[in-house]
């Protein structure tokens, strides 16, 4: 199985072996992307020159299915009509990897290709965390929270196996984030909404925003929808704040000697944890938090920040462990586990990739 992950920063490339009890990774790697061309071209440069054989068959992470896909599917022209239209909810994302299928459909013709989307794991939210607050009628058209980063989601699931506990909480921090809250398995809230623009505030991104000020915008200001799209998805979030990087580690550095950056920060690690509180709220408690996603993984600090807004419900971290990513990072006094996962969203892409060809 070739994956092709393209994230709103990233293409990432895989290549698995997969059977009924095993899967293996051949290869695995990371490339930075600016947009939809650098993509493609970024695609079509590693394809060209990998010496990799034809797979048996492509899986691509798709981030947003729409209304219409609710599970993994082959993709024909039915299924690339149906991602097009939802572009409209997933505009930083759909564009690149509607690139990355066209490429990898020239390069590699008449090998099965499967759209494998991060919505799927939170398909089956109850309805008092699906529906959104607005009139009946304007939700006829999937108007709804579909939540994402379901592929990392179900890999820490997956990775946790028989030690998964009823409440968990998932932190998926990274250039975008999102919470979610797991019980025996399965999503029942999350923070992200109809589009991977809302939650948690990150890296380019605001997070949730009161709609008022889009009004506002719109009426006062004279924005119109590509000026709105614009700043929430590109010039918001820790970008905006800091007017210095979306980058966590850029402004880790720069912050002993700036004010912005250090607010931008702080106002991360404060927004991660309102949303963790209130998915323990959703979960009448916890049994384990979990970090992932590049900070997640990656900045003790930013663990330390949020865990340390939780003494009162006796979350504690072991500091030491904490700072090497030893598993638990909490200590043997914490009210529930703290854990670093590595999501592994390329081997869940490759995993479901198999079973829709294999039926």
């Amino acid at each position: 199985m070739l994956t092709l992950n393209s994230g709103s920063s990233s293409l990432k490339v895989g290549v698995y072996r997969v059977g009924p009890l095993r899967t293996e990774t051949l290869l695995a790697e990371s490339m930075a992307i600016s947009g939809e061309h650098d993509a493609l071209a970024t695609a079509r440069h590693f394809l060209a020159n990998s010496n990799l054989p034809p797979p048996d068959a492509i899986g691509h992470r798709i981030v947003h299915g729409g209304p219409a896909l609710e599970q993994h599917s082959l993709i024909d022209e039915l299924v690339l009509r149906q991602l097009a239209a939802a572009s409209a909810f997933a505009p930083l994302h759909m564009p690149a990897a509607l690139a990355v299928i066209r490429v990898a459909t020239a390069t590699f013709p008449g090998i099965p290709q499967v759209a494998c989307l991060d919505t799927v794991f939170h398909a089956r939210l109850p309805d008092v965390a699906r529906v959104l607050p607005i009139a009946t009628d304007m939700r006829v058209d999937g108007l709804r929270r579909y939540g994402f980063h379901g592929l990392s989601c179900e890999s820490i699931v997956r990775q946790i196996g028989n030690d998964l506990p009823d409440r968990m909480v998932i932190a998926h921090l990274g250039s975008g984030a999102s919470v979610t809250a797991v019980r025996g398995g399965g999503s029942i809230d999350t923070s992200m909404g109809l589009t991977p623009t809302g939650g948690v505030l990150m890296g380019t991104r605001s997070g949730d925003l009161d709609p008022g000020v889009l009004v506002y915008l719109l009426r006062e200001k004279k924005f119109n929808a590509a000026m709105l799209e614009d700043l929430v998805n590109r010039r918001s979030g820790l970008l905006g704040i800091s007017g210095v990087s979306s980058d966590m580690r850029q402004l880790r550095a720069d912050a002993p000697s700036n004010a912005k950056a250090r607010l931008a920060i702080e106002m991360f690690c404060y927004s991660v944890r309102k949303h963790i509180a209130g998915m323990i709220a959703a979960l009448d408690g916890i049994d384990l938090l979990v970090f992932t996603g590049g900070i997640g993984e990656h900045d003790a600090e930013t663990r330390a920040a949020v865990c340390a807004g939780f003494s009162w419900l006796g979350i504690r971290l072991d500091a030491g462990r904490n700072q090497e990513r030893t598993n638990p990072v909490s200590d043997s006094t914490s009210r529930c586990q703290v854990r670093v996962i590595a999501s592994r969203e390329d081997a869940e892409i490759a995993r479901h990739t198999w079973a829709v060809v294999s039926g």
